[in-house]
C-alpha cells in the first residue's frame, strides 16, 4: 500500500504538470488541448484513490462519486480525437448524450449507497463482491469501452484517408502516432477489465496487484505523451469534416446517374493538371492542399478529387510525393550540387520531415536517398 501511495502521488504530479503545460501552451488548438487536459484530470481522479482514502472517511458519497468519473474516460478521449482529426470542431449541446453512463452509474447507485446511512455503507462495501449494482457498472463501463473504441478506430481510419486524398503535407505521422496512443489506451483498458475480473473472483488479492501495475503503465505512458507534447508543440494536421471520401462522392455521382468524368473532359483536365505541376511546382509548398491546386488551374475541387484520387488512382498525398521525389532526385543527380546535404533536398522540394521524405523516397525508388546518391 505505500508503494501505491507513492506512485500515486508521483503520477498525479506528472498529470497535473501536463494538464499546466497543456492549457498554457500557445497553440492553435487550444480546445483540443483543454479535452486532452480533461481527459488527464479524469485520470488523476480515477488513480487518486489510495491518497483520497487517506483524506476523506471511508465509505463515502464523495468517494463513490469519484469512482463513476471513470464513466467519463473514453467519451472526453473520443471528443478530443475528433478535435484534432477536424479543424472545425466545437462542443455542441448534443454531445452531452455522451454523459449518459455516468448518469445511469449513479442513480443505479441511490437506493443502496448514496441514500442509505454509514452502517449501511460499510455493509455494502463489505459485500461488493456480491452486489448486483457493482456488477452492472462493471458491465455497462467495458461495454461503454468496447464501442467508443470501436468509434475511434473507424474515425481515425477515415480521417486518414481524408488526409491523403486532400492533404500533401507530411503531417501524416500525425495520425499514426494517434492510432499508436490508442492502442496503448486499448492495452491500459484490457488490463483494467482483467483487474475487475478478479475483483469479483475468489481472488481479490491478485486484483489489487493488478492495481499497482495499472498506475504503473498509467505513469509511463502520461511521461510518453509528455515527451511527444514536447517535442511536438503542433502534432496535428486538422481537416475539414465536410469532406468526403472519393468513393462516396463516386457512388452518389453513379446513383445519380450523372457520369464521373467524360473521356474528353477527363484528357483536358489531366493536361491542365500536368503542365500546372511542371510549370508552376505547387509541390514545393510543404502545405499544398488540393484546394490550393483546384484554386489554381480552376477545376472543382470535387472533380479534381476524383479525378487524382479514383481515376488516376493514386492519393493526392502520393501524387504530390511523386512529383517532389523526382525534384530530389534530379537534384541528387546534379553534379554541381554534390555538397548540398539530403536534409536542405528534402526542405527544398517541400518536405519538413527526414523520416516522411526517406519513407516517400524509398517507396517511389526502392532506394534511400543517400543509396541513391552513392549509385550514381
Amino acid at each position: 500500500m505505500n508503494v501505491l501511495f507513492i506512485i500515486t502521488i508521483i503520477s498525479l504530479f506528472i498529470s497535473l504538470f501536463l494538464v499546466f503545460f497543456l492549457l498554457t501552451a500557445k497553440t492553435n488548438h487550444k480546445l483540443s488541448n483543454a479535452l486532452f487536459a480533461v481527459f488527464l484530470i479524469i485520470i488523476a481522479i480515477d488513480i487518486s484513490e489510495p491518497l483520497f482514502n487517506k483524506v476523506v472517511y471511508f465509505p463515502s458519497n464523495l468517494g463513490m462519486f469519484r469512482s463513476t468519473f471513470a464513466f467519463l474516460q473514453i467519451p472526453v478521449f473520443y471528443l478530443y480525437v475528433l478535435s484534432v482529426c477536424y479543424s472545425d470542431f466545437k462542443l455542441k449541446p448534443q454531445y452531452l448524450f455522451h454523459l449518459i453512463p455516468f448518469l445511469i452509474a449513479n442513480i443505479v447507485l441511490l437506493p443502496n449507497f448514496y441514500l442509505v446511512d454509514a452502517a449501511s455503507k460499510i455493509d455494502f462495501i463489505e459485500t461488493r463482491q456480491n452486489r448486483i449494482e457493482l456488477k452492472f457498472n462493471h458491465i455497462v463501463i467495458h461495454l461503454q469501452i468496447i464501442i467508443y473504441m470501436i468509434a475511434i478506430f473507424l474515425l481515425l481510419r477515415k480521417s486518414k484517408k481524408l488526409y491523403l486524398e486532400n492533404y500533401a503535407g507530411t503531417h501524416i505521422s500525425s495520425y499514426h502516432w494517434l492510432f499508436q496512443f490508442t492502442v496503448v489506451l486499448c492495452v491500459l483498458y484490457l488490463i483494467a477489465l482483467l483487474k475487475n475480473i478478479f475483483k469479483f473472483s475468489d481472488y481479490p488479492s491478485v486484483s489489487e496487484g493488478i492495481k499497482l501495475g495499472l498506475v504503473l503503465f498509467q505513469v509511463l505512458m502520461i511521461c510518453w505523451y509528455l515527451f511527444k507534447a514536447l517535442n511536438n508543440p503542433d502534432l496535428f494536421r486538422n481537416i475539414d469534416s465536410n469532406l468526403k471520401l472519393v468513393v462516396d462522392i463516386v457512388s452518389e455521382e453513379k446513383n445519380n446517374e450523372q457520369p464521373v468524368l467524360t473521356e474528353e473532359k477527363y484528357n483536358e483536365d489531366i493536361l491542365k493538371l500536368k503542365k500546372y505541376m511542371d510549370e508552376e511546382k505547387p509541390f514545393l509548398d510543404p502545405s499544398l492542399t488540393i484546394q490550393d491546386v483546384s484554386n489554381s488551374i480552376e477545376i472543382p475541387t470535387r472533380e479534381l478529387s476524383v479525378l487524382i484520387n479514383h481515376q488516376l488512382g493514386q492519393h493526392f498525398y502520393d501524387f504530390i510525393n511523386s512529383y517532389r521525389i523526382h525534384y530530389a532526385m534530379n537534384i541528387l543527380k546534379d553534379e554541381t550540387k554534390t555538397k548540398v546535404t539530403i536534409l536542405e533536398i528534402l526542405y527544398e522540394v517541400g518536405f519538413n520531415s527526414k523520416s516522411s521524405f526517406h519513407t516517400a523516397f524509398k517507396k517511389h525508388t526502392g532506394n534511400t536517398p543517400t543509396a541513391f546518391r552513392k549509385g550514381l
